[in-house]
């Protein structure tokens, strides 16, 4: 009984040393092979992973982002203001000297373009009397801006005479539309501002 004793001893010993390797490989393999469903806390050192850990948001300061249009910097429109002669004549009267205050402060004037003056005329006379009237309108018009400091070169006249009236010179009788004689004698003025270009072809001012 003895000898069979320590025979066995040398046999248990060996079944715990296999038993134990056994258990260290399988710890290895597990550590080697990690549950796809859960995920293990970073270690401090440890490489980042591929896979981001959070959503990531479309506005990064890292992307250049495209600049918007500047919109101050678009092209100046023209001016188009109306001075009126009502009465008829060449006088200047309250509403005329308004509107060309306004244009005396627009930012057209100011930019320095050319500056074209339409003269009007209604249907009330020869066509030749029409035209004179419509050029002492825009040369009326030419003086009282001269006096307030604008240059004569940049300024131009086109006698229309009664070619382009706003409204009908006559009523649907025949017999003169008074309302629409007096809104067709005008002086149409036309700035243009230097990046543009005018579809008139002004002939130049005459003194």
């Amino acid at each position: 009984m003895q000898k069979r004793r320590f025979g066995m001893a040398p046999l248990a010993a060996l079944a715990a040393l296999i038993g134990l390797s056994g258990c260290e490989l399988r710890t290895s393999d597990d550590a080697a092979e990690p549950d796809s469903t859960t995920q293990e806390p970073a270690q401090p050192g440890a490489a980042p992973s591929d896979e981001p850990s959070e959503a990531v948001s479309i506005l990064r300061a890292d992307i250049e982002q495209p600049e918007l249009p500047d919109l101050s910097a678009a092209p100046l429109e023209p001016l188009n203001a109306i001075i009126g002669f009502p009465q008829g004549g060449t006088e200047l009267d309250a509403d005329a000297l308004t509107e060309l205050q306004k244009v005396m402060v627009s930012e057209q004037l100011e930019q320095g373009g050319a500056i074209t003056l339409r003269g009007h005329s209604d249907a009330g006379g020869s066509d030749a009397a029409n035209e004179r009237a419509s050029r002492a309108r825009a040369e009326q018009v030419r003086d009282w801006l001269l006096k307030n400091g604008v240059a004569e070169t940049r300024m131009s006249i086109i006698a229309f005479g009664e070619q382009n009236p706003l409204e009908p010179n006559a009523l649907p009788d025949g017999t003169p539309n008074e309302a629409g004689r007096a809104i067709n004698r005008r002086v149409e003025v036309l700035i243009v501002p230097p990046n543009e270009k005018s579809e008139d072809k002004p002939e130049a001012a005459e003194d």
